[in-house]
């Protein structure tokens, strides 16, 4: 057998100090002792490089690792920061600006009133045109002429007094219970109107009200509409005040200076149901209870700053007031009424953030009783809220008798332009 070939070699035995772990080998690439090395001298070092290596291994596992820097987006340090910037920002500028807006306030300085036109005595009337036919708000109204009226006796003037009614005689059937719509020949913009008003209509399905504005509805209401006395039915939920405007008026986070109750702030008339924006009265500021008082007065004062409006039951008529009607054994017809000498308005519509000269102007002064409609005969209003019997439609026609109250009884109105 040929002993220079490897496969014909016998087996070879090593020490057995001389098998080493392979995971303490290194391997070179030649895996080759080198020539100036012996080989025992190059397993023991192997053996100690690997053992070293080992350690480091073991050290670098078992060494506490960093904690990584989190990223933006979950570092909770920096949120609370920003937010604390925010805070700081809105605290230091935005807030001051904010509380700063909604204490603007109109200058309502005192004007000097000189009286324009009275409305009073037996010519009452001829002041006025009447409306005829039925009722834009859908109502069960027939308004007849001032002929038709005066035939019917639903509206005669005397020294002291005008009376505005509805018809309370007779059934009506469909066509709607006779009633009375006068509008002032005159117009106005602006200025301090005075209603002196000893009785006010009211019981279920009616919707009385006397307001300004241009009622043509071509217009409407781009020149604006301010309801000074409105209520509906009983009217025991006080006077219903309110401005209806096209858009860009309203009175959210306003100062206002009223001892009325707001109902909406958004004078846009397309927004709360027709609702525009409005304020409500005490329950004594309407109905039964005016009446059972001796009636009070309304007054409304319009001009740049705003619109404001008032109700004084009889017996709190301010003393200029009754001065400049010759409601006093003081009368003194050269007293002027000053709403700066008055309590605080019932409803206070500033212009802070309505231009009161762009949306109002033009006005006529329009005092109605109209029937059912939209409001008053709606069955949530008309039944559920007040309590009224069967339909609107149903109980206007067939209960002639209902409508005894429903009567305006107007001592004076009063037109003063400032200056």
């Amino acid at each position: 057998m040929a002993t220079g070939h490897l496969s014909n070699r016998g087996p070879t035995y090593r020490h057995p100090e001389e098998y080493i772990p392979l995971r303490l080998l290194y391997i070179r690439p030649a895996d080759a002792v080198p020539s100036s090395e012996s080989y025992e001298s190059f397993i023991h070092r192997q053996r100690a490089e690997g053992e070293q290596r080992e350690q480091r291994e073991e050290i670098e596992e078992n060494a506490p690792k960093p904690t990584p820097e989190p990223s933006f987006w979950f570092n909770w340090k920096l949120w609370a920061l920003g937010l604390l910037a925010v805070c700081t920002f809105v605290t230091a500028v935005v807030l001051p600006i904010e509380i700063h807006l909604m204490n603007r306030y109109p200058d309502y300085s005192p004007l000097s009133y000189t009286l324009q036109t009275a409305y009073s005595g037996v010519n009452f009337f001829d002041a006025w045109d009447f409306g005829n036919g039925t009722e834009a708000t859908n109502g069960f109204t027939n308004y007849v002429t001032r002929e038709g009226a005066v035939w019917s006796n639903l509206t005669y003037a005397t020294p002291e007094q005008a009376i505005i009614k509805v018809l309370a005689q007779d059934e009506t059937g469909l066509a709607g219970r006779p009633t009375v719509k006068l509008l002032s020949k005159q117009r106005y913009t602006q200025g301090l109107f005075i209603f002196d008003i000893e009785h006010v209509p009211y019981g279920c399905g009616t919707w009385p009200a006397i307001w300004t504005s241009d009622p043509d509805p071509n217009v409407w209401p781009s020149r604006g509409e301010i309801d000074i006395v409105e209520a509906v039915n009983q009217g025991n939920k006080g006077v219903q005040m309110a401005l209806h405007t096209t858009k860009g008026c309203q009175m959210r986070k306003v100062k206002r200076k009223q001892s009325g109750k707001i109902l909406s702030t958004n004078c846009l008339n397309s927004t709360n149901n027709n609702m525009g924006c409005a304020v409500s009265g005490p329950t004594d500021s309407y109905g039964e209870a005016v009446n059972r008082n001796g009636g009070g007065i309304y007054a409304m004062e319009w001009r740049s700053a705003g619109i404001r409006m008032w109700f004084f039951p009889r017996d709190k008529i301010p003393h200029n007031v009754q001065a400049a009607l010759g409601l006093s054994q003081r009368s003194n017809k050269d007293v002027k009424p000053d709403p700066s000498q008055w309590d605080e308005a019932t409803a206070d519509f500033p212009s802070t953030s309505c231009d009161i000269d762009r949306h109002f102007r033009d006005h006529r002064i329009i005092i109605n009783i109209s029937l059912c409609g939209d409001w008053a005969g709606a069955q949530s209003v008309y039944a559920d809220e007040y309590g009224c019997p069967g339909t609107c439609s149903h109980y206007v026609s067939g209960t002639p008798e209902a409508f005894k109250e429903a009567y305006w009884a107007i001592n004076s109105i009063r037109v003063y332009t400032g200056i």
